[in-house]
């Protein structure tokens, strides 16, 4: 155990070492108190077996690798999963960015990377185009990630047939046999009802077409990011101990009938900041009442905002790269023109990740 700092003591309303803000209490801290523990946190055997679990779902694209999943600084739910997968990845000469539903400055940002740098030693970016490793809740960046880069997405809800049937047991023979019938139905009903698939964020997709995966909480927007990409996608849930993987240049196709095609998001209006229209808008309000559109990620929307025809792979050796709408007209799942919708809430699962 440290010593308490000199000056410290329990009166009301004054801080343990006499300092004005956290923040000056965060400054104020030395390394000693981090003495007694290994590298990047977690022991040496959690980061092997964490490892291990990587590169099985590397091997098998979509299937759900179970592994020791460890208590950490935080309660289970907020992204305790994707920290163990980023820990047991990062090494000293490694650049670490974290994204919090497109933010960089979220307090859950801030401090998972605070304690990547004071733990591992590592450099952390804001910028997209710097990092190694991306750890992220709810969002794909905008710009084009390339082969060096690993992206790790933070999982509530791993099992997407969970929304049909609740029993896991059952849904691992349903994963086992292929048999996706139920989710079919799932997407039927929805037409029917509302004459598209009314599925927000955490939209089902098929991996290399065999396994049925859970994109994670994120947007419509960002599936079509996932197929045939460059870069490595792991999804960790720390809560259910899976994690599961898409490598580069896999297949993944949304589950979609053929006369119902699979469309994301459409905007009308264009970011207030930068004026980006290809870009995954939030709609805001002012204190006058007026709604407003603004870029989610807000790394590329600064960069917009100095260069507006600012490519989404400016950063890449190649130039047009279709990642997302906007960016070319390959994808044609998002660039359908039917008649628009108004999309409800976003699904997270009920829960933070």
């Amino acid at each position: 155990m440290t010593e308490r700092p000199s000056g410290a003591n329990n009166e009301a309303g004054t801080d343990m070492t006499g300092a004005a803000t956290v923040g000056e209490v965060l400054d104020g801290l030395s390394d000693d108190g981090l003495e007694g523990y290994t590298y990047a946190y977690l022991d040496e055997h959690t980061k092997r077996e964490v490892r291990r679990a990587v590169l099985k779902a590397v091997a098998i694209p979509g299937h759900q690798v179970p592994f020791a999943s460890r208590p950490m600084p935080l309660a289970r739910g907020w992204g305790t999963g994707g920290i163990q997968t980023s820990l047991s990845l990062l090494g000293p000469a490694e650049t670490f960015k974290v994204i919090d539903q497109g933010a960089d400055d979220s307090v859950n940002a801030a401090n998972i990377r605070r304690l990547a740098a004071r733990t591992a030693d590592v450099e952390t970016t804001t910028d997209t185009t710097a990092a190694d490793v991306i750890q992220t809740r709810h969002r794909i960046p905008e710009e084009v990630l390339g082969a060096d880069q690993v992206l790790v997405l933070q999982v509530p809800i791993t099992d997407p047939l969970r929304t049909v049937d609740p029993s896991d047991a059952a849904n691992r023979r349903r994963h086992a046999h292929a048999n996706y019938g139920k989710i079919w139905v799932r997407l039927y009903e929805s037409i029917v009802e509302h004459g598209e698939v009314q599925i927000a964020a955490r939209y089902p997709v098929m991996v290399a077409g065999r396994y049925l995966m859970d994109p994670s909480p994120i947007p419509r927007w960002d599936v079509p990011k996932l197929d045939n990409a460059e870069n490595l996608f792991l999804f960790a849930a720390g809560r259910e101990a899976r994690i599961y993987a898409v490598p580069p240049h896999t297949d993944v196709q949304p589950l979609a009938f053929e006369d119902r095609p699979f469309r994301v998001e459409r905007f009308d209006g264009a970011c207030r900041a930068c004026g980006a229209t290809d870009t995954y808008l939030t709609e805001i309000e002012t204190e006058d009442g007026e709604r407003l559109f603004v870029c989610n990620d807000t790394s590329f929307c600064e960069k917009r905002q100095e260069e507006p025809a600012l490519p989404k792979d400016h950063h890449l050796d190649r130039s047009g790269v279709d990642w997302g709408p906007g960016t070319g007209t390959s994808v044609e799942m998002a660039t359908d023109t039917g008649p628009a919708t108004d999309d409800p809430a976003p699904d997270t699962g009920g829960d933070r990740t």
